[in-house]
């Protein structure tokens, strides 16, 4: 499984940190000038941000793809982007107003406009949902629309980071695993890749943030570790040395 590092921080990508790197649309957008990675990495739309404070995509699809062209290029290693899907969150549904399947359909069609816009790009597809039924769901309307799932590299899985039920967020993982998905979990819990992490081709993580948040910096130049470099990279190493990608236990 890969294992994404997420960060605030841009200029990481040009750091030689021999690890993946997740980075927010939302850090990037409006930079007159962007770093140069030495490594791989993967572009967040920042769309739970997006729709949570705005209820509604800010940015076009057009917008969104001039955007994910320039990274590309000026970036470098782009591996993959995350399209502007829209997630299943219960206070994400509030904030638009919206309903479940709304929020299916306008984020396959979104992709499919994408897709479109631009061929060449390596946007992903995104399953949303709240149920494994609601998971399939979605998928089927890709499906519906001509996209064979199985036969691409990666398929996210959204809505699934702030769940506290692994066992449930590890049945919805290894469902859309029997329709041989190569499967993305988007911000999934460290607890859960011990259940499930031997089913999914990578997810990425920002917990060593949050956990930062609550310890004093290491040095002068930060008053905590939500930001810090070195603390990121001993959370990020100490996961990938305790992972142990576990038997199925799903009754």
């Amino acid at each position: 499984m890969r294992f994404y590092l997420g960060t605030h921080q841009p200029a990481w990508l040009a750091r030689d940190l021999g690890m993946p790197l997740l980075v927010s649309h939302r850090r990037l957008a409006g930079r007159r000038g962007l770093p140069r990675a030495t490594g791989p990495w993967a572009l967040d739309s920042g769309g739970f941000t997006e729709l949570s404070l705005y209820g509604r995509w800010r940015t076009d699809a057009a917008a969104y793809v001039s955007a994910v062209r320039r990274y590309a290029g000026e970036i470098g290693n782009l591996e993959w982007a995350a399209p502007r899907d829209w997630m299943t969150e219960e206070h994400v549904l509030a904030r638009t107003g919206l309903s479940l399947r709304t929020h299916q359909h306008r984020t396959v069609t979104d992709y499919l406009r994408l897709r479109d816009l631009a061929p060449k790009l390596p946007i992903i597809p995104v399953l949303q949902g709240q149920s494994i039924t609601g998971y399939h769901r979605c998928a089927d309307l890709y499906e519906k629309h001509g996209v064979d799932l199985a036969a691409l590299p990666l398929v996210g899985v959204g809505s699934v980071c702030r769940r506290q039920h692994t066992v449930e967020v590890e049945r919805i993982v290894r469902a859309l695993v029997e329709r041989r998905y190569r499967l993305h979990a988007f911000g999934a819990k460290v607890l859960g890749l011990a259940r499930y992490g031997d089913a999914i081709t990578s997810s990425d993580s920002m917990a060593w943030s949050y956990q930062g948040r609550y310890r004093t910096g290491c040095g002068p130049s930060h008053r905590t570790e939500s930001n810090c470099l070195r603390f990121a990279c001993s959370w990020y190493w100490r996961v990938m040395d305790n992972a142990r990608f576990e038997e199925p236990r799903v009754a």
